[in-house]
């Protein structure tokens, strides 16, 4: 599956001053400059969210590492985490009531 479309929200997208970067895939096995580039931009770990602002320097590394990391804006990462916190919610408990069988019906 593509990264992005499991992290992609039902938001459209617009631009946005500041970009959440996440890692999604693993660092060992990647060229020295991708590595390099994932610490400059200080994700050093998988599932880890960084906040960017959106300049031309930042997009041109987020450019070397695109199949390494998702890029979303604000309103894609606030729909995102609204919607895992959705999930992860407590629903009421389902309540099953059993009516006792009257003694007429069971002869």
């Amino acid at each position: 599956m593509n990264a992005f479309k499991a992290y992609k929200a039902c938001v459209p997208i617009t631009w946005s001053p500041n970009l959440y970067i996440t890692l999604v895939r693993g660092i060992p096995g990647t060229r020295r400059l991708h590595r390099r580039t994932l610490e400059a931009l200080c994700l050093g770990k998988c599932n880890r969210t960084v906040v960017r602002s959106n300049t031309p320097s930042i997009r041109g590394m987020l450019q070397q590492v695109k199949r390494l990391v998702v890029i979303e804006t604000e309103e894609m990462y606030k729909a995102r985490k609204e919607k895992d916190a959705n999930q992860r919610a407590l629903r009421p408990p389902l309540v099953i009531r059993h009516l006792p069988v009257s003694a007429s019906n069971s002869s």
